[in-house]
């Protein structure tokens, strides 16, 4: 009898610890959202330096600001529109106006049960206007919620 007992409570224990080891939490601790990554260069130096002050809006989304005359900002991160294939964006760098306009295809990604699906893209064509903006080199045409470079304005 006794045998019997200590066999259902090892059996009991068992499954309570493989329960517990086998189950994945419910939360999404990875990046979920595929955002521009871009690092501004100082065209003299070649080397990444923060604007004294960065102030960047999406195009027609009316005073929604991403960065508001912000300060030591040597890398921002710009998100795009999955339902649509082009978007702008209007940066002011030390208070010169300068405009962004990207093209780009937009396709589901799965990140892992957890977090669900989101939208990765892929750059098609950029364009924008030379105000301080000096030059945009593109990096990477991909867009992922890895930390990686897209592209490098230098001003």
């Amino acid at each position: 009898m006794r045998n019997h007992i200590t066999n259902i409570l090892a059996a009991t224990i068992i499954t309570v610890v493989l329960q517990l080891v086998s189950c994945t939490p419910e939360s999404c601790l990875e990046e979920s959202v595929a955002r521009i990554k871009v690092p501004f260069y100082l065209s003299s130096t070649q080397r990444i330096k923060a604007p004294d002050s960065l102030t960047i809006f999406g195009l027609n989304t009316g005073s929604k600001k991403i960065y508001n005359a912000s300060k030591n900002v040597s890398r921002a991160e710009l998100p795009l529109n999955p339902s649509a294939e082009n978007c702008g964006f209007v940066l002011r760098i030390n208070g010169t106006f300068d405009t962004i306009l990207l093209v780009y295809d937009s396709y589901p990604h799965l990140i892992s049960r957890e977090c669900g699906y989101t939208y990765y893209h892929t750059l098609d064509s950029l364009s924008y206007t030379k105000n301080i903006i000096d030059t945009i080199i593109i990096r990477k045409r991909f867009i992922t919620t890895v930390n990686e470079e897209n592209f490098r304005i230098f001003y």
